[in-house]
């Protein structure tokens, strides 16, 4: 037995329920007499549904592969080999179900280094090697393929990534120290830290041909058999496979300076995966692979080590898999077809609500409000919207056509919503024209429509407690904006029924978003830790503290945004809302800052120019301040507002506003955009020993989001 196999075999142990990935061998005759050819074809055994990935079992298969395909290049029995995938997927990577068991070191180590020692034997077989990159290839499936002397891809790839910094780790099997090699840094840094950081942007079959990682393309019906005819081409001297020179350069610094740039812009230095894949790019210069792989087997093994890895697989974990089967949801079969939705209002939101539920569900939709006006803009920012697409070919003209002629408006509402299944409002956030809006609702809809509140923070059921028929009314509370940010608020209220509710699950699934049950609190989940700790900065800073080191004192979180820029996307009047209606809930721990309320009556939307190229204290608003005598640090601001965000889950999950933890990082994710370094909140609180101090204890079991015991 090899070394290689020997370090495998050990490992495996360490991932019992790995689903293997055979790497079948079969032989065949290149046309054009260009000689025997063996190809390794990656294949678990399940359909598309389940990628192939690489877990030590898979990479010792592999491993057994290309012991075979050495012994017959040493024979002179073939002139070359190729890799592939099957159907619609070449591989997605390591098995990271796996990762999350490791305890040690010793044992994260040996995961890089197995799979170093397996694939660069591609680059040294003593025949020309060849990756056929013929479907979905992210992460070691990506990296495999970098270690044969040739790539092709086909036009219908639909999915190749390098998505490791994203979820806390490097390409580590080569993807740090070949694809800039191969392609330069410039390059090498879009595709691991600009691609990665940016949600894990995916790039297509062509994008990888022109980007020079993959050396043709070809079309998705016949790929296989034209990229082996390349093959033999290329075998038999007919084709010249020439890449671009890599500039080694000043031009490698100022991609590396420009990805430390993104880094900072996106993680602001508080998760340290970008940084590690940046500093063994600077080196990979030299091209000294043998330094660069043994550079990527130590980040590899310190990350999969690190808090921050564990947050990011934990909360990969949550948007794959528990936000498509919500905690608590009711049966699915109780749901009600809507083939028609109706929108109370036409501002803005109520806009993007309309073309949403018009685009995803493709069925007609009625906007009303209280003028002519306000719904002809209404509709017409729909269409404006729409055509945009159309100019992105997003959607063709006839698509276009359907889709405008599904946005409608009328003043009538008994004529509007007469026929509706769904109808739900954007109007003003005040209880009582909630109200008003739902009775004169209720009095045109059939009984089984569904009414659902788009309120941010009032209680669902209030808002249907004058109604004849309280248990069809559902929260449902979209976040801005509409067509980006996927976290839907499902609220049931006191009365509200199974079947509305799973209408209402139904329906956000139609949507294409993340649904989470939350039970009929103030403010409900992202809401109510947001403004806690937006409180405890505005506290601070009415209190004396200077804005600009309140507002610095989350940065070493990462957040996607400091508090006072949060403030501004919010709206300082909507903020001073919502923290309004939460003090009147819990009057001890939710404040109205006297300040924010100035701001608001002065009609300012802004704490900050931007005239300078930085954001600086707008003066008009610096007047309007008044301010004592109590000056914190950063690292005091901190403290206070991670004690007090600890302090609201804890009591949130005593009240059962949801049913886990999980569904409060899931939330902040999806509805907030924290980061996936942090799992949400609740895997940093628990490993910087904030749930402890504050809570009482961890929110987490040990293990979940953190390194097992």
């Amino acid at each position: 037995m090899s070394k290689t196999a020997e370090l495998l075999n050990g490992a495996a142990e360490l991932f019992p329920d790995e689903v293997v990935t055979e790497a079948h061998v079969r032989h065949l005759d290149l046309p054009g007499n260009a000689g025997r050819f063996a190809l390794i074809t990656l294949d678990n055994g399940h359909d598309h549904k389940k990628p192939s990935t690489f877990g030590p079992q898979s990479l010792a298969r592999l491993d057994a592969a290309i012991d075979q395909v050495e012994r017959e290049a040493a024979a002179g029995e073939i002139v070359g080999a190729g890799i592939t995938g099957k159907p619609f997927v070449f591989a997605v990577g390591a098995d990271l179900k796996g990762v999350e068991a490791l305890k040690e070191h010793d044992q994260a180590l040996v995961i890089g280094r197995g799979g170093h020692d397996v694939f660069s034997r591609l680059g040294a077989l003593g025949v020309p090697t060849f990756a056929y990159y013929n479907g979905a290839a992210m992460g070691g499936g990506v990296e495999v393929g970098l270690h044969c002397t040739y790539r092709t891809a086909s036009a219908a790839l639909p999915a190749f990534s390098l998505p490791e910094v994203f979820l806390g780790l490097v390409p580590g099997w080569g993807g740090c120290t070949l694809l800039p090699n191969l392609i330069g840094a410039e390059r090498a840094v879009s595709v691991i830290i600009e691609n990665s950081l940016n949600q894990n942007r995916q790039l297509k079959g062509a994008q990888v041909y022109e980007l020079g990682i993959a050396d043709a393309l070809f079309e998705g019906a016949d790929f296989l058999e034209e990229s082996l005819r390349w093959t033999a081409s290329v075998l038999k001297g007919e084709i010249e496979v020439v890449r671009a020179e890599v500039d080694r350069g000043e031009a490698w610094d100022e991609a590396v300076a420009r990805g430390k740039e993104i880094a900072d812009g996106k993680v602001h230095g508080a998760a340290p995966a970008p940084y590690r894949a940046l500093d063994i790019i600077a080196a990979a210069r030299t091209g000294d692979l043998r330094q660069g792989f043994a550079a990527e087997d130590s980040a590899l093994a310190d990350l999969i080590m690190s808090g921050e890895l564990r947050s990011g697989l934990y909360a990969f974990d949550l948007v794959n898999k528990r936000a498509k089967r919500p905690a608590g949801a009711p049966d699915k079969q109780l749901a009600r077809p809507v083939g028609k939705v109706g929108v109370v209002g036409a501002g803005l939101m109520a806009s993007q609500l309309a073309l949403l539920f018009a685009r995803r569900l493709e069925v007609p939709v009625v906007l009303t409000d209280i003028d002519q006006e306000r719904i002809d803009k209404g509709v017409a920012y729909c269409h404006e919207e729409i055509d945009k697409l159309l100019l992105k070919g997003r959607v063709n003209q006839d698509k276009a056509n359907r889709l405008k002629a599904l946005v409608t408006g009328s003043l009538d509402k008994a004529a509007a919503f007469g026929d509706a299944d769904f109808v739900i409002e954007a109007v003003f956030e005040e209880m009582g024209v909630k109200q008003q809006v739902f009775a004169e609702v209720e009095a045109v809809v059939p009984e089984t429509a569904i009414l659902a509140t788009n309120t941010s923070s009032l209680s669902v059921s209030e808002m249907a407690s004058k109604l004849n028929h309280p248990e069809r009314v559902v929260g449902f509370h979209f976040f801005n904006p509409v067509a980006i940010l996927p976290l839907l608020e499902i609220v049931r209220g006191e009365r509200t029924d199974d079947a509305s509710l799973a209408t209402a699950f139904a329906t956000a699934k139609q949507l294409k978003k993340s649904a989470v049950l939350v039970k009929d609190a103030p403010a409900f989940v992202v809401n109510r830790v947001l403004t806690r700790f937006l409180g405890e900065v505005l506290g601070a800073i009415d209190e004396g503290t200077p804005v600009d080191v309140a507002d610095r004192a989350l940065a070493p979180l990462g957040l996607p945004m400091s508090p006072i820029q949060l403030l501004e996307l919010v709206g300082p009047a909507v903020a001073h809302h919502v923290s309004g209606t939460l003090h009147a809930a819990f009057p001890d721990r939710f404040g109205v800052s006297a300040n924010l309320g100035r701001i608001v009556e002065a009609g300012k939307k802004n704490l900050y120019t931007y005239e300078t190229g930085k954001p600086e204290l707008d003066p008009e608003v610096a007047t309007l301040f008044e301010v004592g005598d109590t000056v914190l640090t950063e690292e005091q601001v901190r403290t206070r507002a991670l004690d007090a965000i600890a302090q609201e889950i804890r009591l949130m999950l005593d009240e059962g506003v949801v049913a886990e933890a999980q569904d409060i990082d899931l939330c902040l994710i999806t509805g907030a955009g924290w980061p996936f370094h942090l799992g949400g909140v609740t895997p940093y609180l628990d490993r910087e020993g904030v749930s402890e101090r504050a809570a009482g204890g961890r929110f987490l079991a040990q293990g979940v989001a953190s390194v097992p015991a």
